[in-house]
């Protein structure tokens, strides 16, 4: 790929996991009501026609992985697990009760932190208890992220008796200076085992997540993960850009020096060169990151068009409402989206008081629905579609003139009604994007708060 292109969309830009993205939404004029409101509005749809989403952060960590952005609390203190596990159930307790029926819930994910932090004991605990309120539904998919050090065949075999039967291993690289850079010292045999473990037992997906873009990574180094990654025979892998924020407070990210990334055209490479090698491998790209196996639900689903991506991740699934549970989750009820307090403390006093622990938000215009659902459409099939009622608004004549200078760099091509992203285009989908996100262009950030698109 030219490396005038590559410099000239590298510039700073959100993931869009959400429209509009987190900066947009209010702490002040966004309420518990306003959530709960539009919680029971989405509930009533969801539930009684697909069931709902569930995601569960569970934030500790033994040690700090210097490249990682997640919410997280670093401890050895493993008895900080039953106090967490009652939170969160209180925390569902308080959902459950104002629910007019069991919740039925089609999908469920353990995000972290790390899950595989918690004890067999502690996660059977929790599962049982969010089910002692709740009932699985028809065609359920259950996942968690296991770390390879710490998880444990038991850990694998107890979730997989309480319905799990995906897995995502974060194995990012197998070098061992990058390893070392990022503080993360994961020896490949501990990521076959548990692979073949997972295997084993019967989990019908398993994944693994690669970053590319560290410090230190070489085009050399980043082959040879990608070859021992394919030796495991992976269903499904994450191959995401490393996201540089060490301004962001809590990150960690301060480990190493800038000078030791890659930077644009090198670290573009790497992507490419990867992507190359997976392509070989039997993998196809099937959404902004993310590639499978035609053996794997998610390959399915994006063929057939309906693959879904939420908070959690791309999904084979959709279901209006996702409740997050736990310190920092985000809810989503399509019409809005609802944050947890982010500091372990507040959260705990605000289960402590009977409440709902939601500290911001926002709650979708009209037009934000519409753009939503073109990010959406891009993001997941890489085309989006209008015509004179639905998916219009206002701007949109001046969007799809910002994109012409794109189809001119060969990223997208223009139909009568639609555009679609081309090969060349897809590693700058998240670019593509930009050019929908209204909130951005009308109020820009002052200072930068996303990573580089590239």
């Amino acid at each position: 790929m030219e490396n005038s292109i590559i410099q000239k969309y590298n510039v700073p830009g959100p993931r869009y996991t959400s429209y509009p993205t987190v900066p947009y939404w209010e702490e002040d004029s966004f309420t518990t009501a306003h959530w709960t409101q539009t919680l029971l509005k989405a509930f009533n749809v969801s539930n009684a026609t697909e069931g709902i989403s569930l995601y569960i952060h569970l934030p500790f960590c033994e040690s700090m992985c210097t490249f990682c952005g997640c919410n997280k609390r670093v401890t050895r203190r493993h008895e900080v697990e039953v106090t967490y596990i009652t939170a969160v159930l209180n925390e569902w307790a308080l959902y459950c009760d104002m629910l007019p029926v069991k919740p039925l819930i089609k999908e469920l994910h353990l995000g972290g932190g790390t899950p595989t932090f918690f004890s067999v004991q502690s996660l059977e605990a929790l599962i049982n208890g969010i089910f002692d309120r709740a009932v699985k539904a028809p065609g359920y998919e259950f996942s968690f992220e296991g770390h390879p050090n710490n998880t444990t065949r038991a850990h694998l075999q107890k979730l997989y008796d309480l319905g799990f039967r995906r897995v995502s291993f974060g194995v990012q690289d197998y070098n061992d200076t990058v390893q070392k850079a990022i503080n993360r010292i994961q020896p490949f045999h501990n990521v076959a085992k548990v692979t073949f473990w997972a295997r084993e037992i019967g989990y019908t997906s398993i994944s693994h997540d690669l970053v590319f873009g560290l410090p230190f990574q070489t085009l050399e180094s980043m082959v040879d993960t990608i070859e021992k990654t394919k030796a495991l025979n992976p269903d499904k892998l994450a191959f995401y850009s490393y996201a540089h924020t060490p301004w962001i407070k809590g990150n960690g990210q301060r480990g190493y020096d800038e000078n030791n990334l890659p930077k644009d055209d090198e670290k573009r490479q790497l992507y490419e060169v990867g992507k190359k090698i997976l392509g070989q491998k039997g993998f196809h790209e099937i959404g902004m990151d993310h590639f499978a196996l035609d053996t794997d639900s998610l390959y399915e689903a994006y063929t057939n068009g309906k693959l879904h991506r939420n908070f959690m991740g791309y999904s084979a699934s959709k279901t209006q409402l996702m409740i997050g549970l736990g310190v920092s989750s985000i809810s989503d009820s399509w019409y809005s989206f609802a944050q947890n307090e982010k500091k372990l403390e507040d959260y705990y006093r605000r289960i402590e008081n009977n409440e709902l622990p939601v500290f911001r938000g926002h709650l979708l215009s009209d037009e934000d629905l519409i753009i939503r659902q073109h990010i959406l459409n891009l993001m997941c099939r890489f085309e989006t579609e209008w015509d004179d009622v639905n998916g219009r608004f206002p701007e949109l004549h001046n969007v799809l003139i910002s994109l012409e200078e794109m189809e001119y760099d060969g990223l997208l091509e223009f139909g009568k009604h639609s555009i679609k992203v081309t090969e060349k285009g897809k590693p700058f989908v998240r670019n593509i994007c930009m050019a929908f996100d209204l909130r951005l262009k009308r109020k820009a950030p002052q200072t930068q708060l996303f990573s580089m698109v590239v």
